[in-house]
């Protein structure tokens, strides 16, 4: 009979036929690896606000292995507000995750280092760039929701045209 829950500690543990160990994944720290808040044009604006601001926002993710079973997955997080003035602000940060992961298929823990890692630590990112934002003097960034799943999906697909393209 399949079962599906939670291991206690906040990790899913799927479907699983007789005999085999669940995943279990236990997020051991969450922090900060690299802040950068720019707010070059600070004269400009307050002399003027000038047009709605136009944001741009780039993520990418990453994942290593620090040693055995336990491992980083990380965010990687850009943000650039521009308007007529100028930019308004640029915000770069890195926010990671310190995993252990025990029983995990050698296939499945990219995936999951990729998805689900990203996934657990993003509300903390969230929070973060609206707080970060908002001390920096402008209305706070709130980050809408993360496909992480897809995000991983197109970086399959690049690698393939990639390794496609290199073999033609």
């Amino acid at each position: 009979m399949a079962e599906q829950g939670s291991n206690g500690n906040g990790a899913a543990v799927g479907p699983r036929s007789e005999g085999q160990v669940p995943i279990q994944a236990k997020m051991v720290n969450q922090y900060i690896k690299d802040l950068s808040f720019e707010n070059p044009n600070i004269q400009k604006l307050i002399s003027g606000a000038g047009d709605q601001p136009n944001i741009q926002v780039e993520v990418n993710v990453g994942a290593q292995r620090i040693e055995g079973d336990l491992f980083e997955t990380s965010i990687e997080f850009k943000s650039t507000a521009t308007n007529n003035l100028g930019t308004i602000y640029v915000l770069e940060i890195v926010y990671a995750g310190l995993l252990k992961i025990e029983s995990i298929p050698e296939a499945a823990l990219e995936p999951f280092l990729l998805v689900s890692g990203p996934a657990m630590i993003f509300p903390f990112l969230r929070r973060l760039v609206a707080d970060i934002t908002r001390e920096g003097g402008f209305p706070p960034l709130l980050l809408d929701p993360i496909d992480f799943g897809g995000l991983y999906v197109q970086r399959q697909r690049q690698r393939s045209q990639t390794a496609n393209t290199q073999l033609a």
